[in-house]
């Protein structure tokens, strides 16, 4: 009666791949004696009517030996050989309708992400930085409804098709207080509505798997020979790409998110077969991500010919128990330094990577002198007091021309149309730039790091004085 109390269904929500189809909904046997799963062909396919597959330990005799050899007996546990069904062809994936993507790429001055990022996060960003990352990895906007001024991350494929779209909502501290699918929001707005779902939408609900590519897999082709840096989730890539730059030299890492942390997959790498890839895994408790995919990138390399996995301890070593237990990511990390001083450092002293091929199996492999950025960036004593003092010379001096150009823009008429400010730079709401720059120097003057700013208004102010 005890053992069949002690194996029993696991009753998480965790699910496994099956054994015949494949698929990862199995629920397997957990040993509640020992608390372990047993071996991994002992469980339930909750497809019951596709695959029905199941198998327990009472029925092949397993429960019975573990029960003998724990007496002192010498009994042998049965032996098993996976039965698969034949393979079915793997169905193409349905896109997300292009039109209703590029309704997305605009209404940036609502989204919360990416005004954070130019104005409120610690360190903001050069607003032609960020438009560039845009571009790069084609952000977009919610503009209307329950997720009004959430980002929009696209997971578009190598061959340019929209897989899936990720709508994140972000508070001021670019933290996820929201998250959601583009495709689940409009489908319950034509429920609300009572109305038919259109064609592609119906067809694209009934996939089973929609997040079926990397997010940045677009840029593979555009960057053939560039290092990859993978992470988890779509923001750390961002991150990583606004810190590192973009990968417009052949040295530059092109950052790619896998969605989460289950998505780390093969079928996600194989685009990235003879390339260098180095791993970022998120913080966990007892560092089981960074363990867990470690393993899985050995299979990976196994599998795809010519291509390394280098794993980044980074994040283990600088991590703090707060920061452990939160699970939080490389962006997260970053996000606490000023990627200006980050930027200076790697100028001075840029990461070395080595490429070198060996003559008899003629696979790359990446030497990595182990870099430490983030303990670079952090200023000596001497220079933040001498910083200090001199941010303290210019505030005096500041302080005369943010009255002077504040006093000037009260006093002016802007116009509502979009404007240039210059070759590089289109200002869309005059108004709301205006305000945005003025809350950067305010707070931070007398800061040469933030002259840009300042710069960007004095530009301004030039051109609409000839203009009037």
């Amino acid at each position: 009666m005890e053992t069949e109390h002690r194996y029993k269904l696991d009753k998480s929500s965790k699910k496994y791949h099956c054994p015949q189809c494949s698929k990862k909904r199995l629920v397997r046997y957990f040993d509640t004696k020992k608390n372990e799963y047993l071996p991994e062909q002992y469980g339930r396919c909750d497809r019951e009517a596709e695959c029905s597959y199941q198998l327990n330990p009472f029925s092949d005799g397993y429960a019975k030996a573990i029960s003998e050899q724990e007496q002192g007996e010498n009994s042998e546990l049965p032996k098993w050989k996976p039965r698969r069904k034949a393979e079915q062809p793997k169905p193409k994936p349905i896109y997300f309708d292009f039109e209703t993507f590029k309704k997305t790429l605009s209404n940036y001055e609502q989204n919360v992400f990416v005004q954070n990022l130019i104005q409120k996060v610690a360190f903001p960003f050069e607003v032609d930085e960020v438009t560039n990352v845009i571009e790069l990895y084609r952000l977009g906007t919610v503009a209307n409804g329950y997720r009004a001024g959430a980002i929009t991350f696209p997971f578009i494929d190598v061959q340019n098709n929209v897989r899936a779209i990720q709508v994140k909502q972000f508070n001021e501290a670019n933290h996820t207080k929201g998250t959601d699918f583009l495709h689940s929001i409009i489908e319950k707005h034509y429920n609300r509505n009572n109305t038919q779902l259109p064609e592609w939408l119906e067809a694209y609900t009934k996939q089973d798997k929609k997040v079926s590519c990397l997010f940045g897999e677009h840029l593979l082709k555009k960057f053939p020979t560039n290092p990859i840096a993978l992470v988890e989730a779509p923001k750390t890539a961002v991150y990583g790409t606004l810190y590192f730059g973009l990968p417009e030299c052949s040295e530059n890492l092109i950052w790619l998110a896998v969605y989460n942390k289950s998505s780390f997959s093969i079928d996600k790498m194989g685009v990235l077969k003879g390339r260098n890839i180095f791993v970022f895994p998120d913080l966990s408790k007892d560092g089981n991500t960074f363990k867990e995919w470690e393993a899985k990138a050995k299979d990976f390399e196994k599998q795809l010919k010519g291509t390394r996995f280098v794993f980044s301890d980074l994040l283990e070593k600088l991590a703090i128990d707060t920061d452990r237990n939160e699970g939080n990511d490389f962006a997260d990390i970053l996000a606490k330094q000023d990627w200006r001083l980050f930027r200076k450092e790697i100028e001075k002293e840029p990461p070395k990577v080595q490429l070198q091929t060996e003559s008899k199996k003629m696979e790359m492999v990446v030497i990595v002198d182990k870099i430490e950025p983030i303990k670079r960036v952090v200023p000596k004593q001497s220079a933040f007091l001498m910083e200090k003092n001199e941010q303290k010379k210019y505030a005096e001096i500041w302080s005369n021309e943010i009255a002077e150009i504040e006093q000037f823009f009260s006093n002016t008429t802007f116009p509502k149309e979009p404007m240039k400010l210059n070759d590089c730079s289109t200002i869309l709401d005059v108004s709301k730039f205006i305000q945005s720059n003025l809350n950067v120097i305010k707070a931070n003057n007398g800061n040469r790091t933030f002259l840009p700013y300042l710069e960007r208004l004095r530009q301004l102010k030039n051109i609409l004085t000839l203009n009037n």
